[in-house]
């Protein structure tokens, strides 16, 4: 259940750099929202910048852009925010099973809202498991139950989940699914038709759960490591790059292609690299170096970062940016502005009241958890 809270904590004792980078990747998924990306992709085609356009779209297949961190990193983040959960609940005398059964509560509404988000489609209702909260809401319940083993024993768990989705992916000869890598012929799309009876045009997968839960450990992994009194930035740097030589490697090597789509190996390891190394700058330029000035832009949304979320996948999506661009477009209609400066106009109308939204509830104290 979302519920309200006014925290007990000022802002100024919470990890700044952690509600950066959520309040970041809203900010680039609400702007994405706007259809802003896929219009300047989409006109720039032969163009030496569409170079960089091109980054804000999901690569087809084989490859890695920008645009392909976004959610790992929303996943990775999820685990440093349950490390400091955890810790702050069992500092005041919560018990596991107290904890355990929130934490089964949370899971629960991430798997619901996960679902809604896809459920209602022009042609009625569908039910639908590729949702980044879905998803989330089985890598967390992971990340929760061995969040107390030993660093070794929870690096062996992430080992283990990687090994086990090759075995899947190569081993299990299924007539018309026994191609690991290719679209809508392997291993992912087939337990789809078993739990949705359908496959994803796109080539997504809903056991890219399995995968992907290496990024909640590891996020959780690096929370701990924050509260520790341990030297902190190295170890992140040491393993980004660790995780990146071997995602990169793999791909290189062809032994296993970084496909996002259906989170292979190679992509899960090589895009945690990059995860590290972005908590990393920015828990060294924030929380250490204390360059905190001009991050309320970003603060604001990453402290609310469910509801904005929510917010423009299920109102946005199917009413508010339509009628704001509505609106934009036919007020700069009125001047004969140029298509291009219409959409900036549109899309930053459109963003813009989405981040006062998040203002308003930050101003009033107001913090939508699960």
């Amino acid at each position: 259940m979302v519920t309200l809270e006014q925290p007990k904590t000022t802002v100024s004792q919470r990890l700044l750099s952690l509600d950066f980078l959520r309040g970041f990747i809203m900010v680039l998924l609400a702007i994405e929202s706007t259809g802003l990306y896929g219009y300047l992709y989409d006109h720039t085609k032969g163009e030496p910048i569409n170079n960089l356009f091109i980054q804000f779209e999901h690569h087809p297949w084989n490859g890695l852009h920008f645009w392909d961190l976004v959610q790992p990193s929303f996943m990775f983040m999820a685990g440093v925010s349950l490390a400091f959960s955890l810790n702050k609940q069992w500092t005041n005398g919560v018990t596991w099973n107290q904890s355990f059964k929130k934490i089964l509560k949370r899971c629960f509404w991430l798997f619901f809202w996960g679902v809604l988000d896809y459920a209602v489609r022009p042609g009625g209702l569908s039910f639908e498991l590729w949702d980044v909260l879905t998803q989330l809401s089985f890598t967390t319940l992971v990340a929760f139950l061995i969040f107390r083993w030993s660093n070794i024993a929870q690096i062996g768990v992430c080992i283990g989940l990687l090994l086990l989705t090759e075995v899947l992916y190569r081993f299990t000869h299924v007539p018309g699914f026994d191609q690991p890598f290719t679209d809508q012929h392997n291993f992912g799309n087939y337990i789809d038709t078993l739990l949705m009876n359908k496959i994803n045009p796109g080539g997504w997968v809903a056991i890219n759960c399995i995968p992907t839960a290496v990024h909640t450990i590891a996020g959780a992994l690096a929370g701990k490591l924050l509260l520790s009194q341990k030297k902190k930035i190295n170890p992140l740097i040491i393993w980004g790059l660790i995780c990146l030589v071997v995602g990169y490697s793999l791909d290189f090597a062809g032994v296993t292609p970084i496909i996002k789509r259906i989170a292979t190996s190679s992509f899960t390891i090589a895009s945690l690299g990059y995860c590290l190394w972005f908590l990393a700058l920015s828990y060294w330029w924030i929380d250490i170096k204390g360059h905190r000035k001009h991050l309320q832009f970003f603060t604001i949304v990453g402290m609310n970062s469910l509801f904005i979320y929510l917010f423009f996948e299920i109102v946005g999506d199917r009413w508010f940016t339509g009628y704001i661009s509505s609106i934009a477009n036919g007020v700069t209609g009125w001047f004969h502005t140029p298509e291009l400066l219409q959409m900036f106009i549109a899309a930053a109308c459109v963003f813009g009241l989405e981040w006062y939204l998040c203002y308003f509830l930050y101003r009033h104290k107001i913090f939508f958890k699960l």
